[in-house]
C-alpha cells in the first residue's frame, strides 16, 4: 500500500569486490586457487655466499618473478633459506607469462647447444651453461642466461624467506612472483626436469621446466 517502506538494498557482492583487486594478483588466484595468497610486507636486506654449488638433492625451491612489464627470472635454491644454485633470467614477460598460466599447464624448456664429443669431458654442469634458446608450449619466445645474483634477487629472496609456497605481489612495486617445491628429476648430463609440486604433496599439471643440452644445428625453431 502507499505507506510501504523499500527493501533496503543488497550489500555488494563478492564478485564486484575481487574487481578490485589489482590484475597480478587476480590472475596469480586464477592459476593457483589451492595455493596461498601472501602478501608480504617486511623485506630486509641479507648477504648470502657467492660460492654455491649446483643442486644435488631432490627436490628444490623454484620461484619465478619479475615487473608487471618486466622480465620473468628463476631461481633455484635447495631451500627457501638457501643461496642460489641458478638464477636464469627471460626474455619472456612477466604477463605474456600470467596470460599462458591462466590458460592452463605451461611447460618451459630451456634448451642449449651441446659440445662436440672432444670437448665432453670439459663441459660445464648443465644449470651453469650461459645460454639458453626458451620456449614455452611448444613455441619460441626468446632467451634466457643464467648469471649471479642481484642485489634485487637477494631483496626477493629475502623477503619471500618465510614462504614455502604461494603467489602473490610485493607491495613495493607490482612485483609478481610464484614460489613452490619441485621434483627435480635427472636424466642425463644433458637433461634434467624440474616439476611443480602441488600443496598437497602430489606433481601438479600446472608447470614444468625442462633444461635440456643437445645439438642446435637444425633447430627451426620448435621443439622436436
Amino acid at each position: 500500500m502507499g505507506g510501504e517502506v523499500a527493501p533496503p538494498s543488497p550489500p555488494p557482492t563478492a564478485k564486484k569486490k575481487a574487481k578490485s583487486q589489482p590484475r597480478p594478483i587476480r590472475l596469480l588466484r586464477n592459476v593457483f586457487r589451492s595455493f596461498p595468497i601472501i602478501f608480504i610486507t617486511s623485506p630486509a636486506a641479507c648477504r648470502l655466499p657467492t660460492d654455491a654449488k649446483i643442486i644435488s638433492g631432490r627436490r628444490v625451491t623454484g620461484t619465478l618473478f619479475g615487473w608487471r612489464r618486466g622480465r620473468v627470472r628463476l631461481l633455484v635454491q635447495e631451500s627457501p633459506h638457501a643461496p642460489p644454485t641458478a638464477v636464469v633470467e627471460m626474455s619472456m614477460k612477466t604477463q605474456a607469462l600470467q596470460r599462458e598460466m591462466g590458460l592452463g599447464m605451461v611447460r618451459i624448456a630451456l634448451e642449449c647447444e651441446k659440445r662436440p664429443a672432444a670437448a665432453a669431458a670439459a663441459a660445464v654442469e648443465l644449470l651453469e651453461e650461459p645460454l639458453w634458446m626458451m620456449y614455452c608450449n611448444g613455441k619460441k619466445v626468446g632467451y634466457a642466461v643464467r648469471r649471479e645474483a642481484t642485489a634485487e634477487d637477494r631483496r626477493v629472496m629475502e623477503a619471500l624467506r618465510a614462504v614455502t609456497m604461494g603467489a602473490g605481489v610485493l607491495p613495493d612495486g607490482d612485483l609478481a612472483y610464484i614460489r613452490a617445491e619441485f621434483d627435480r628429476v635427472l636424466g642425463s648430463r644433458d637433461s634434467q626436469t624440474l616439476y611443480m609440486v602441488s600443496p598437497d604433496g602430489s606433481i601438479g599439471p600446472e608447470l614444468t621446466i625442462f633444461f635440456v643440452r643437445r645439438r642446435l644445428e637444425c633447430s627451426d625453431g620448435n621443439l622436436s
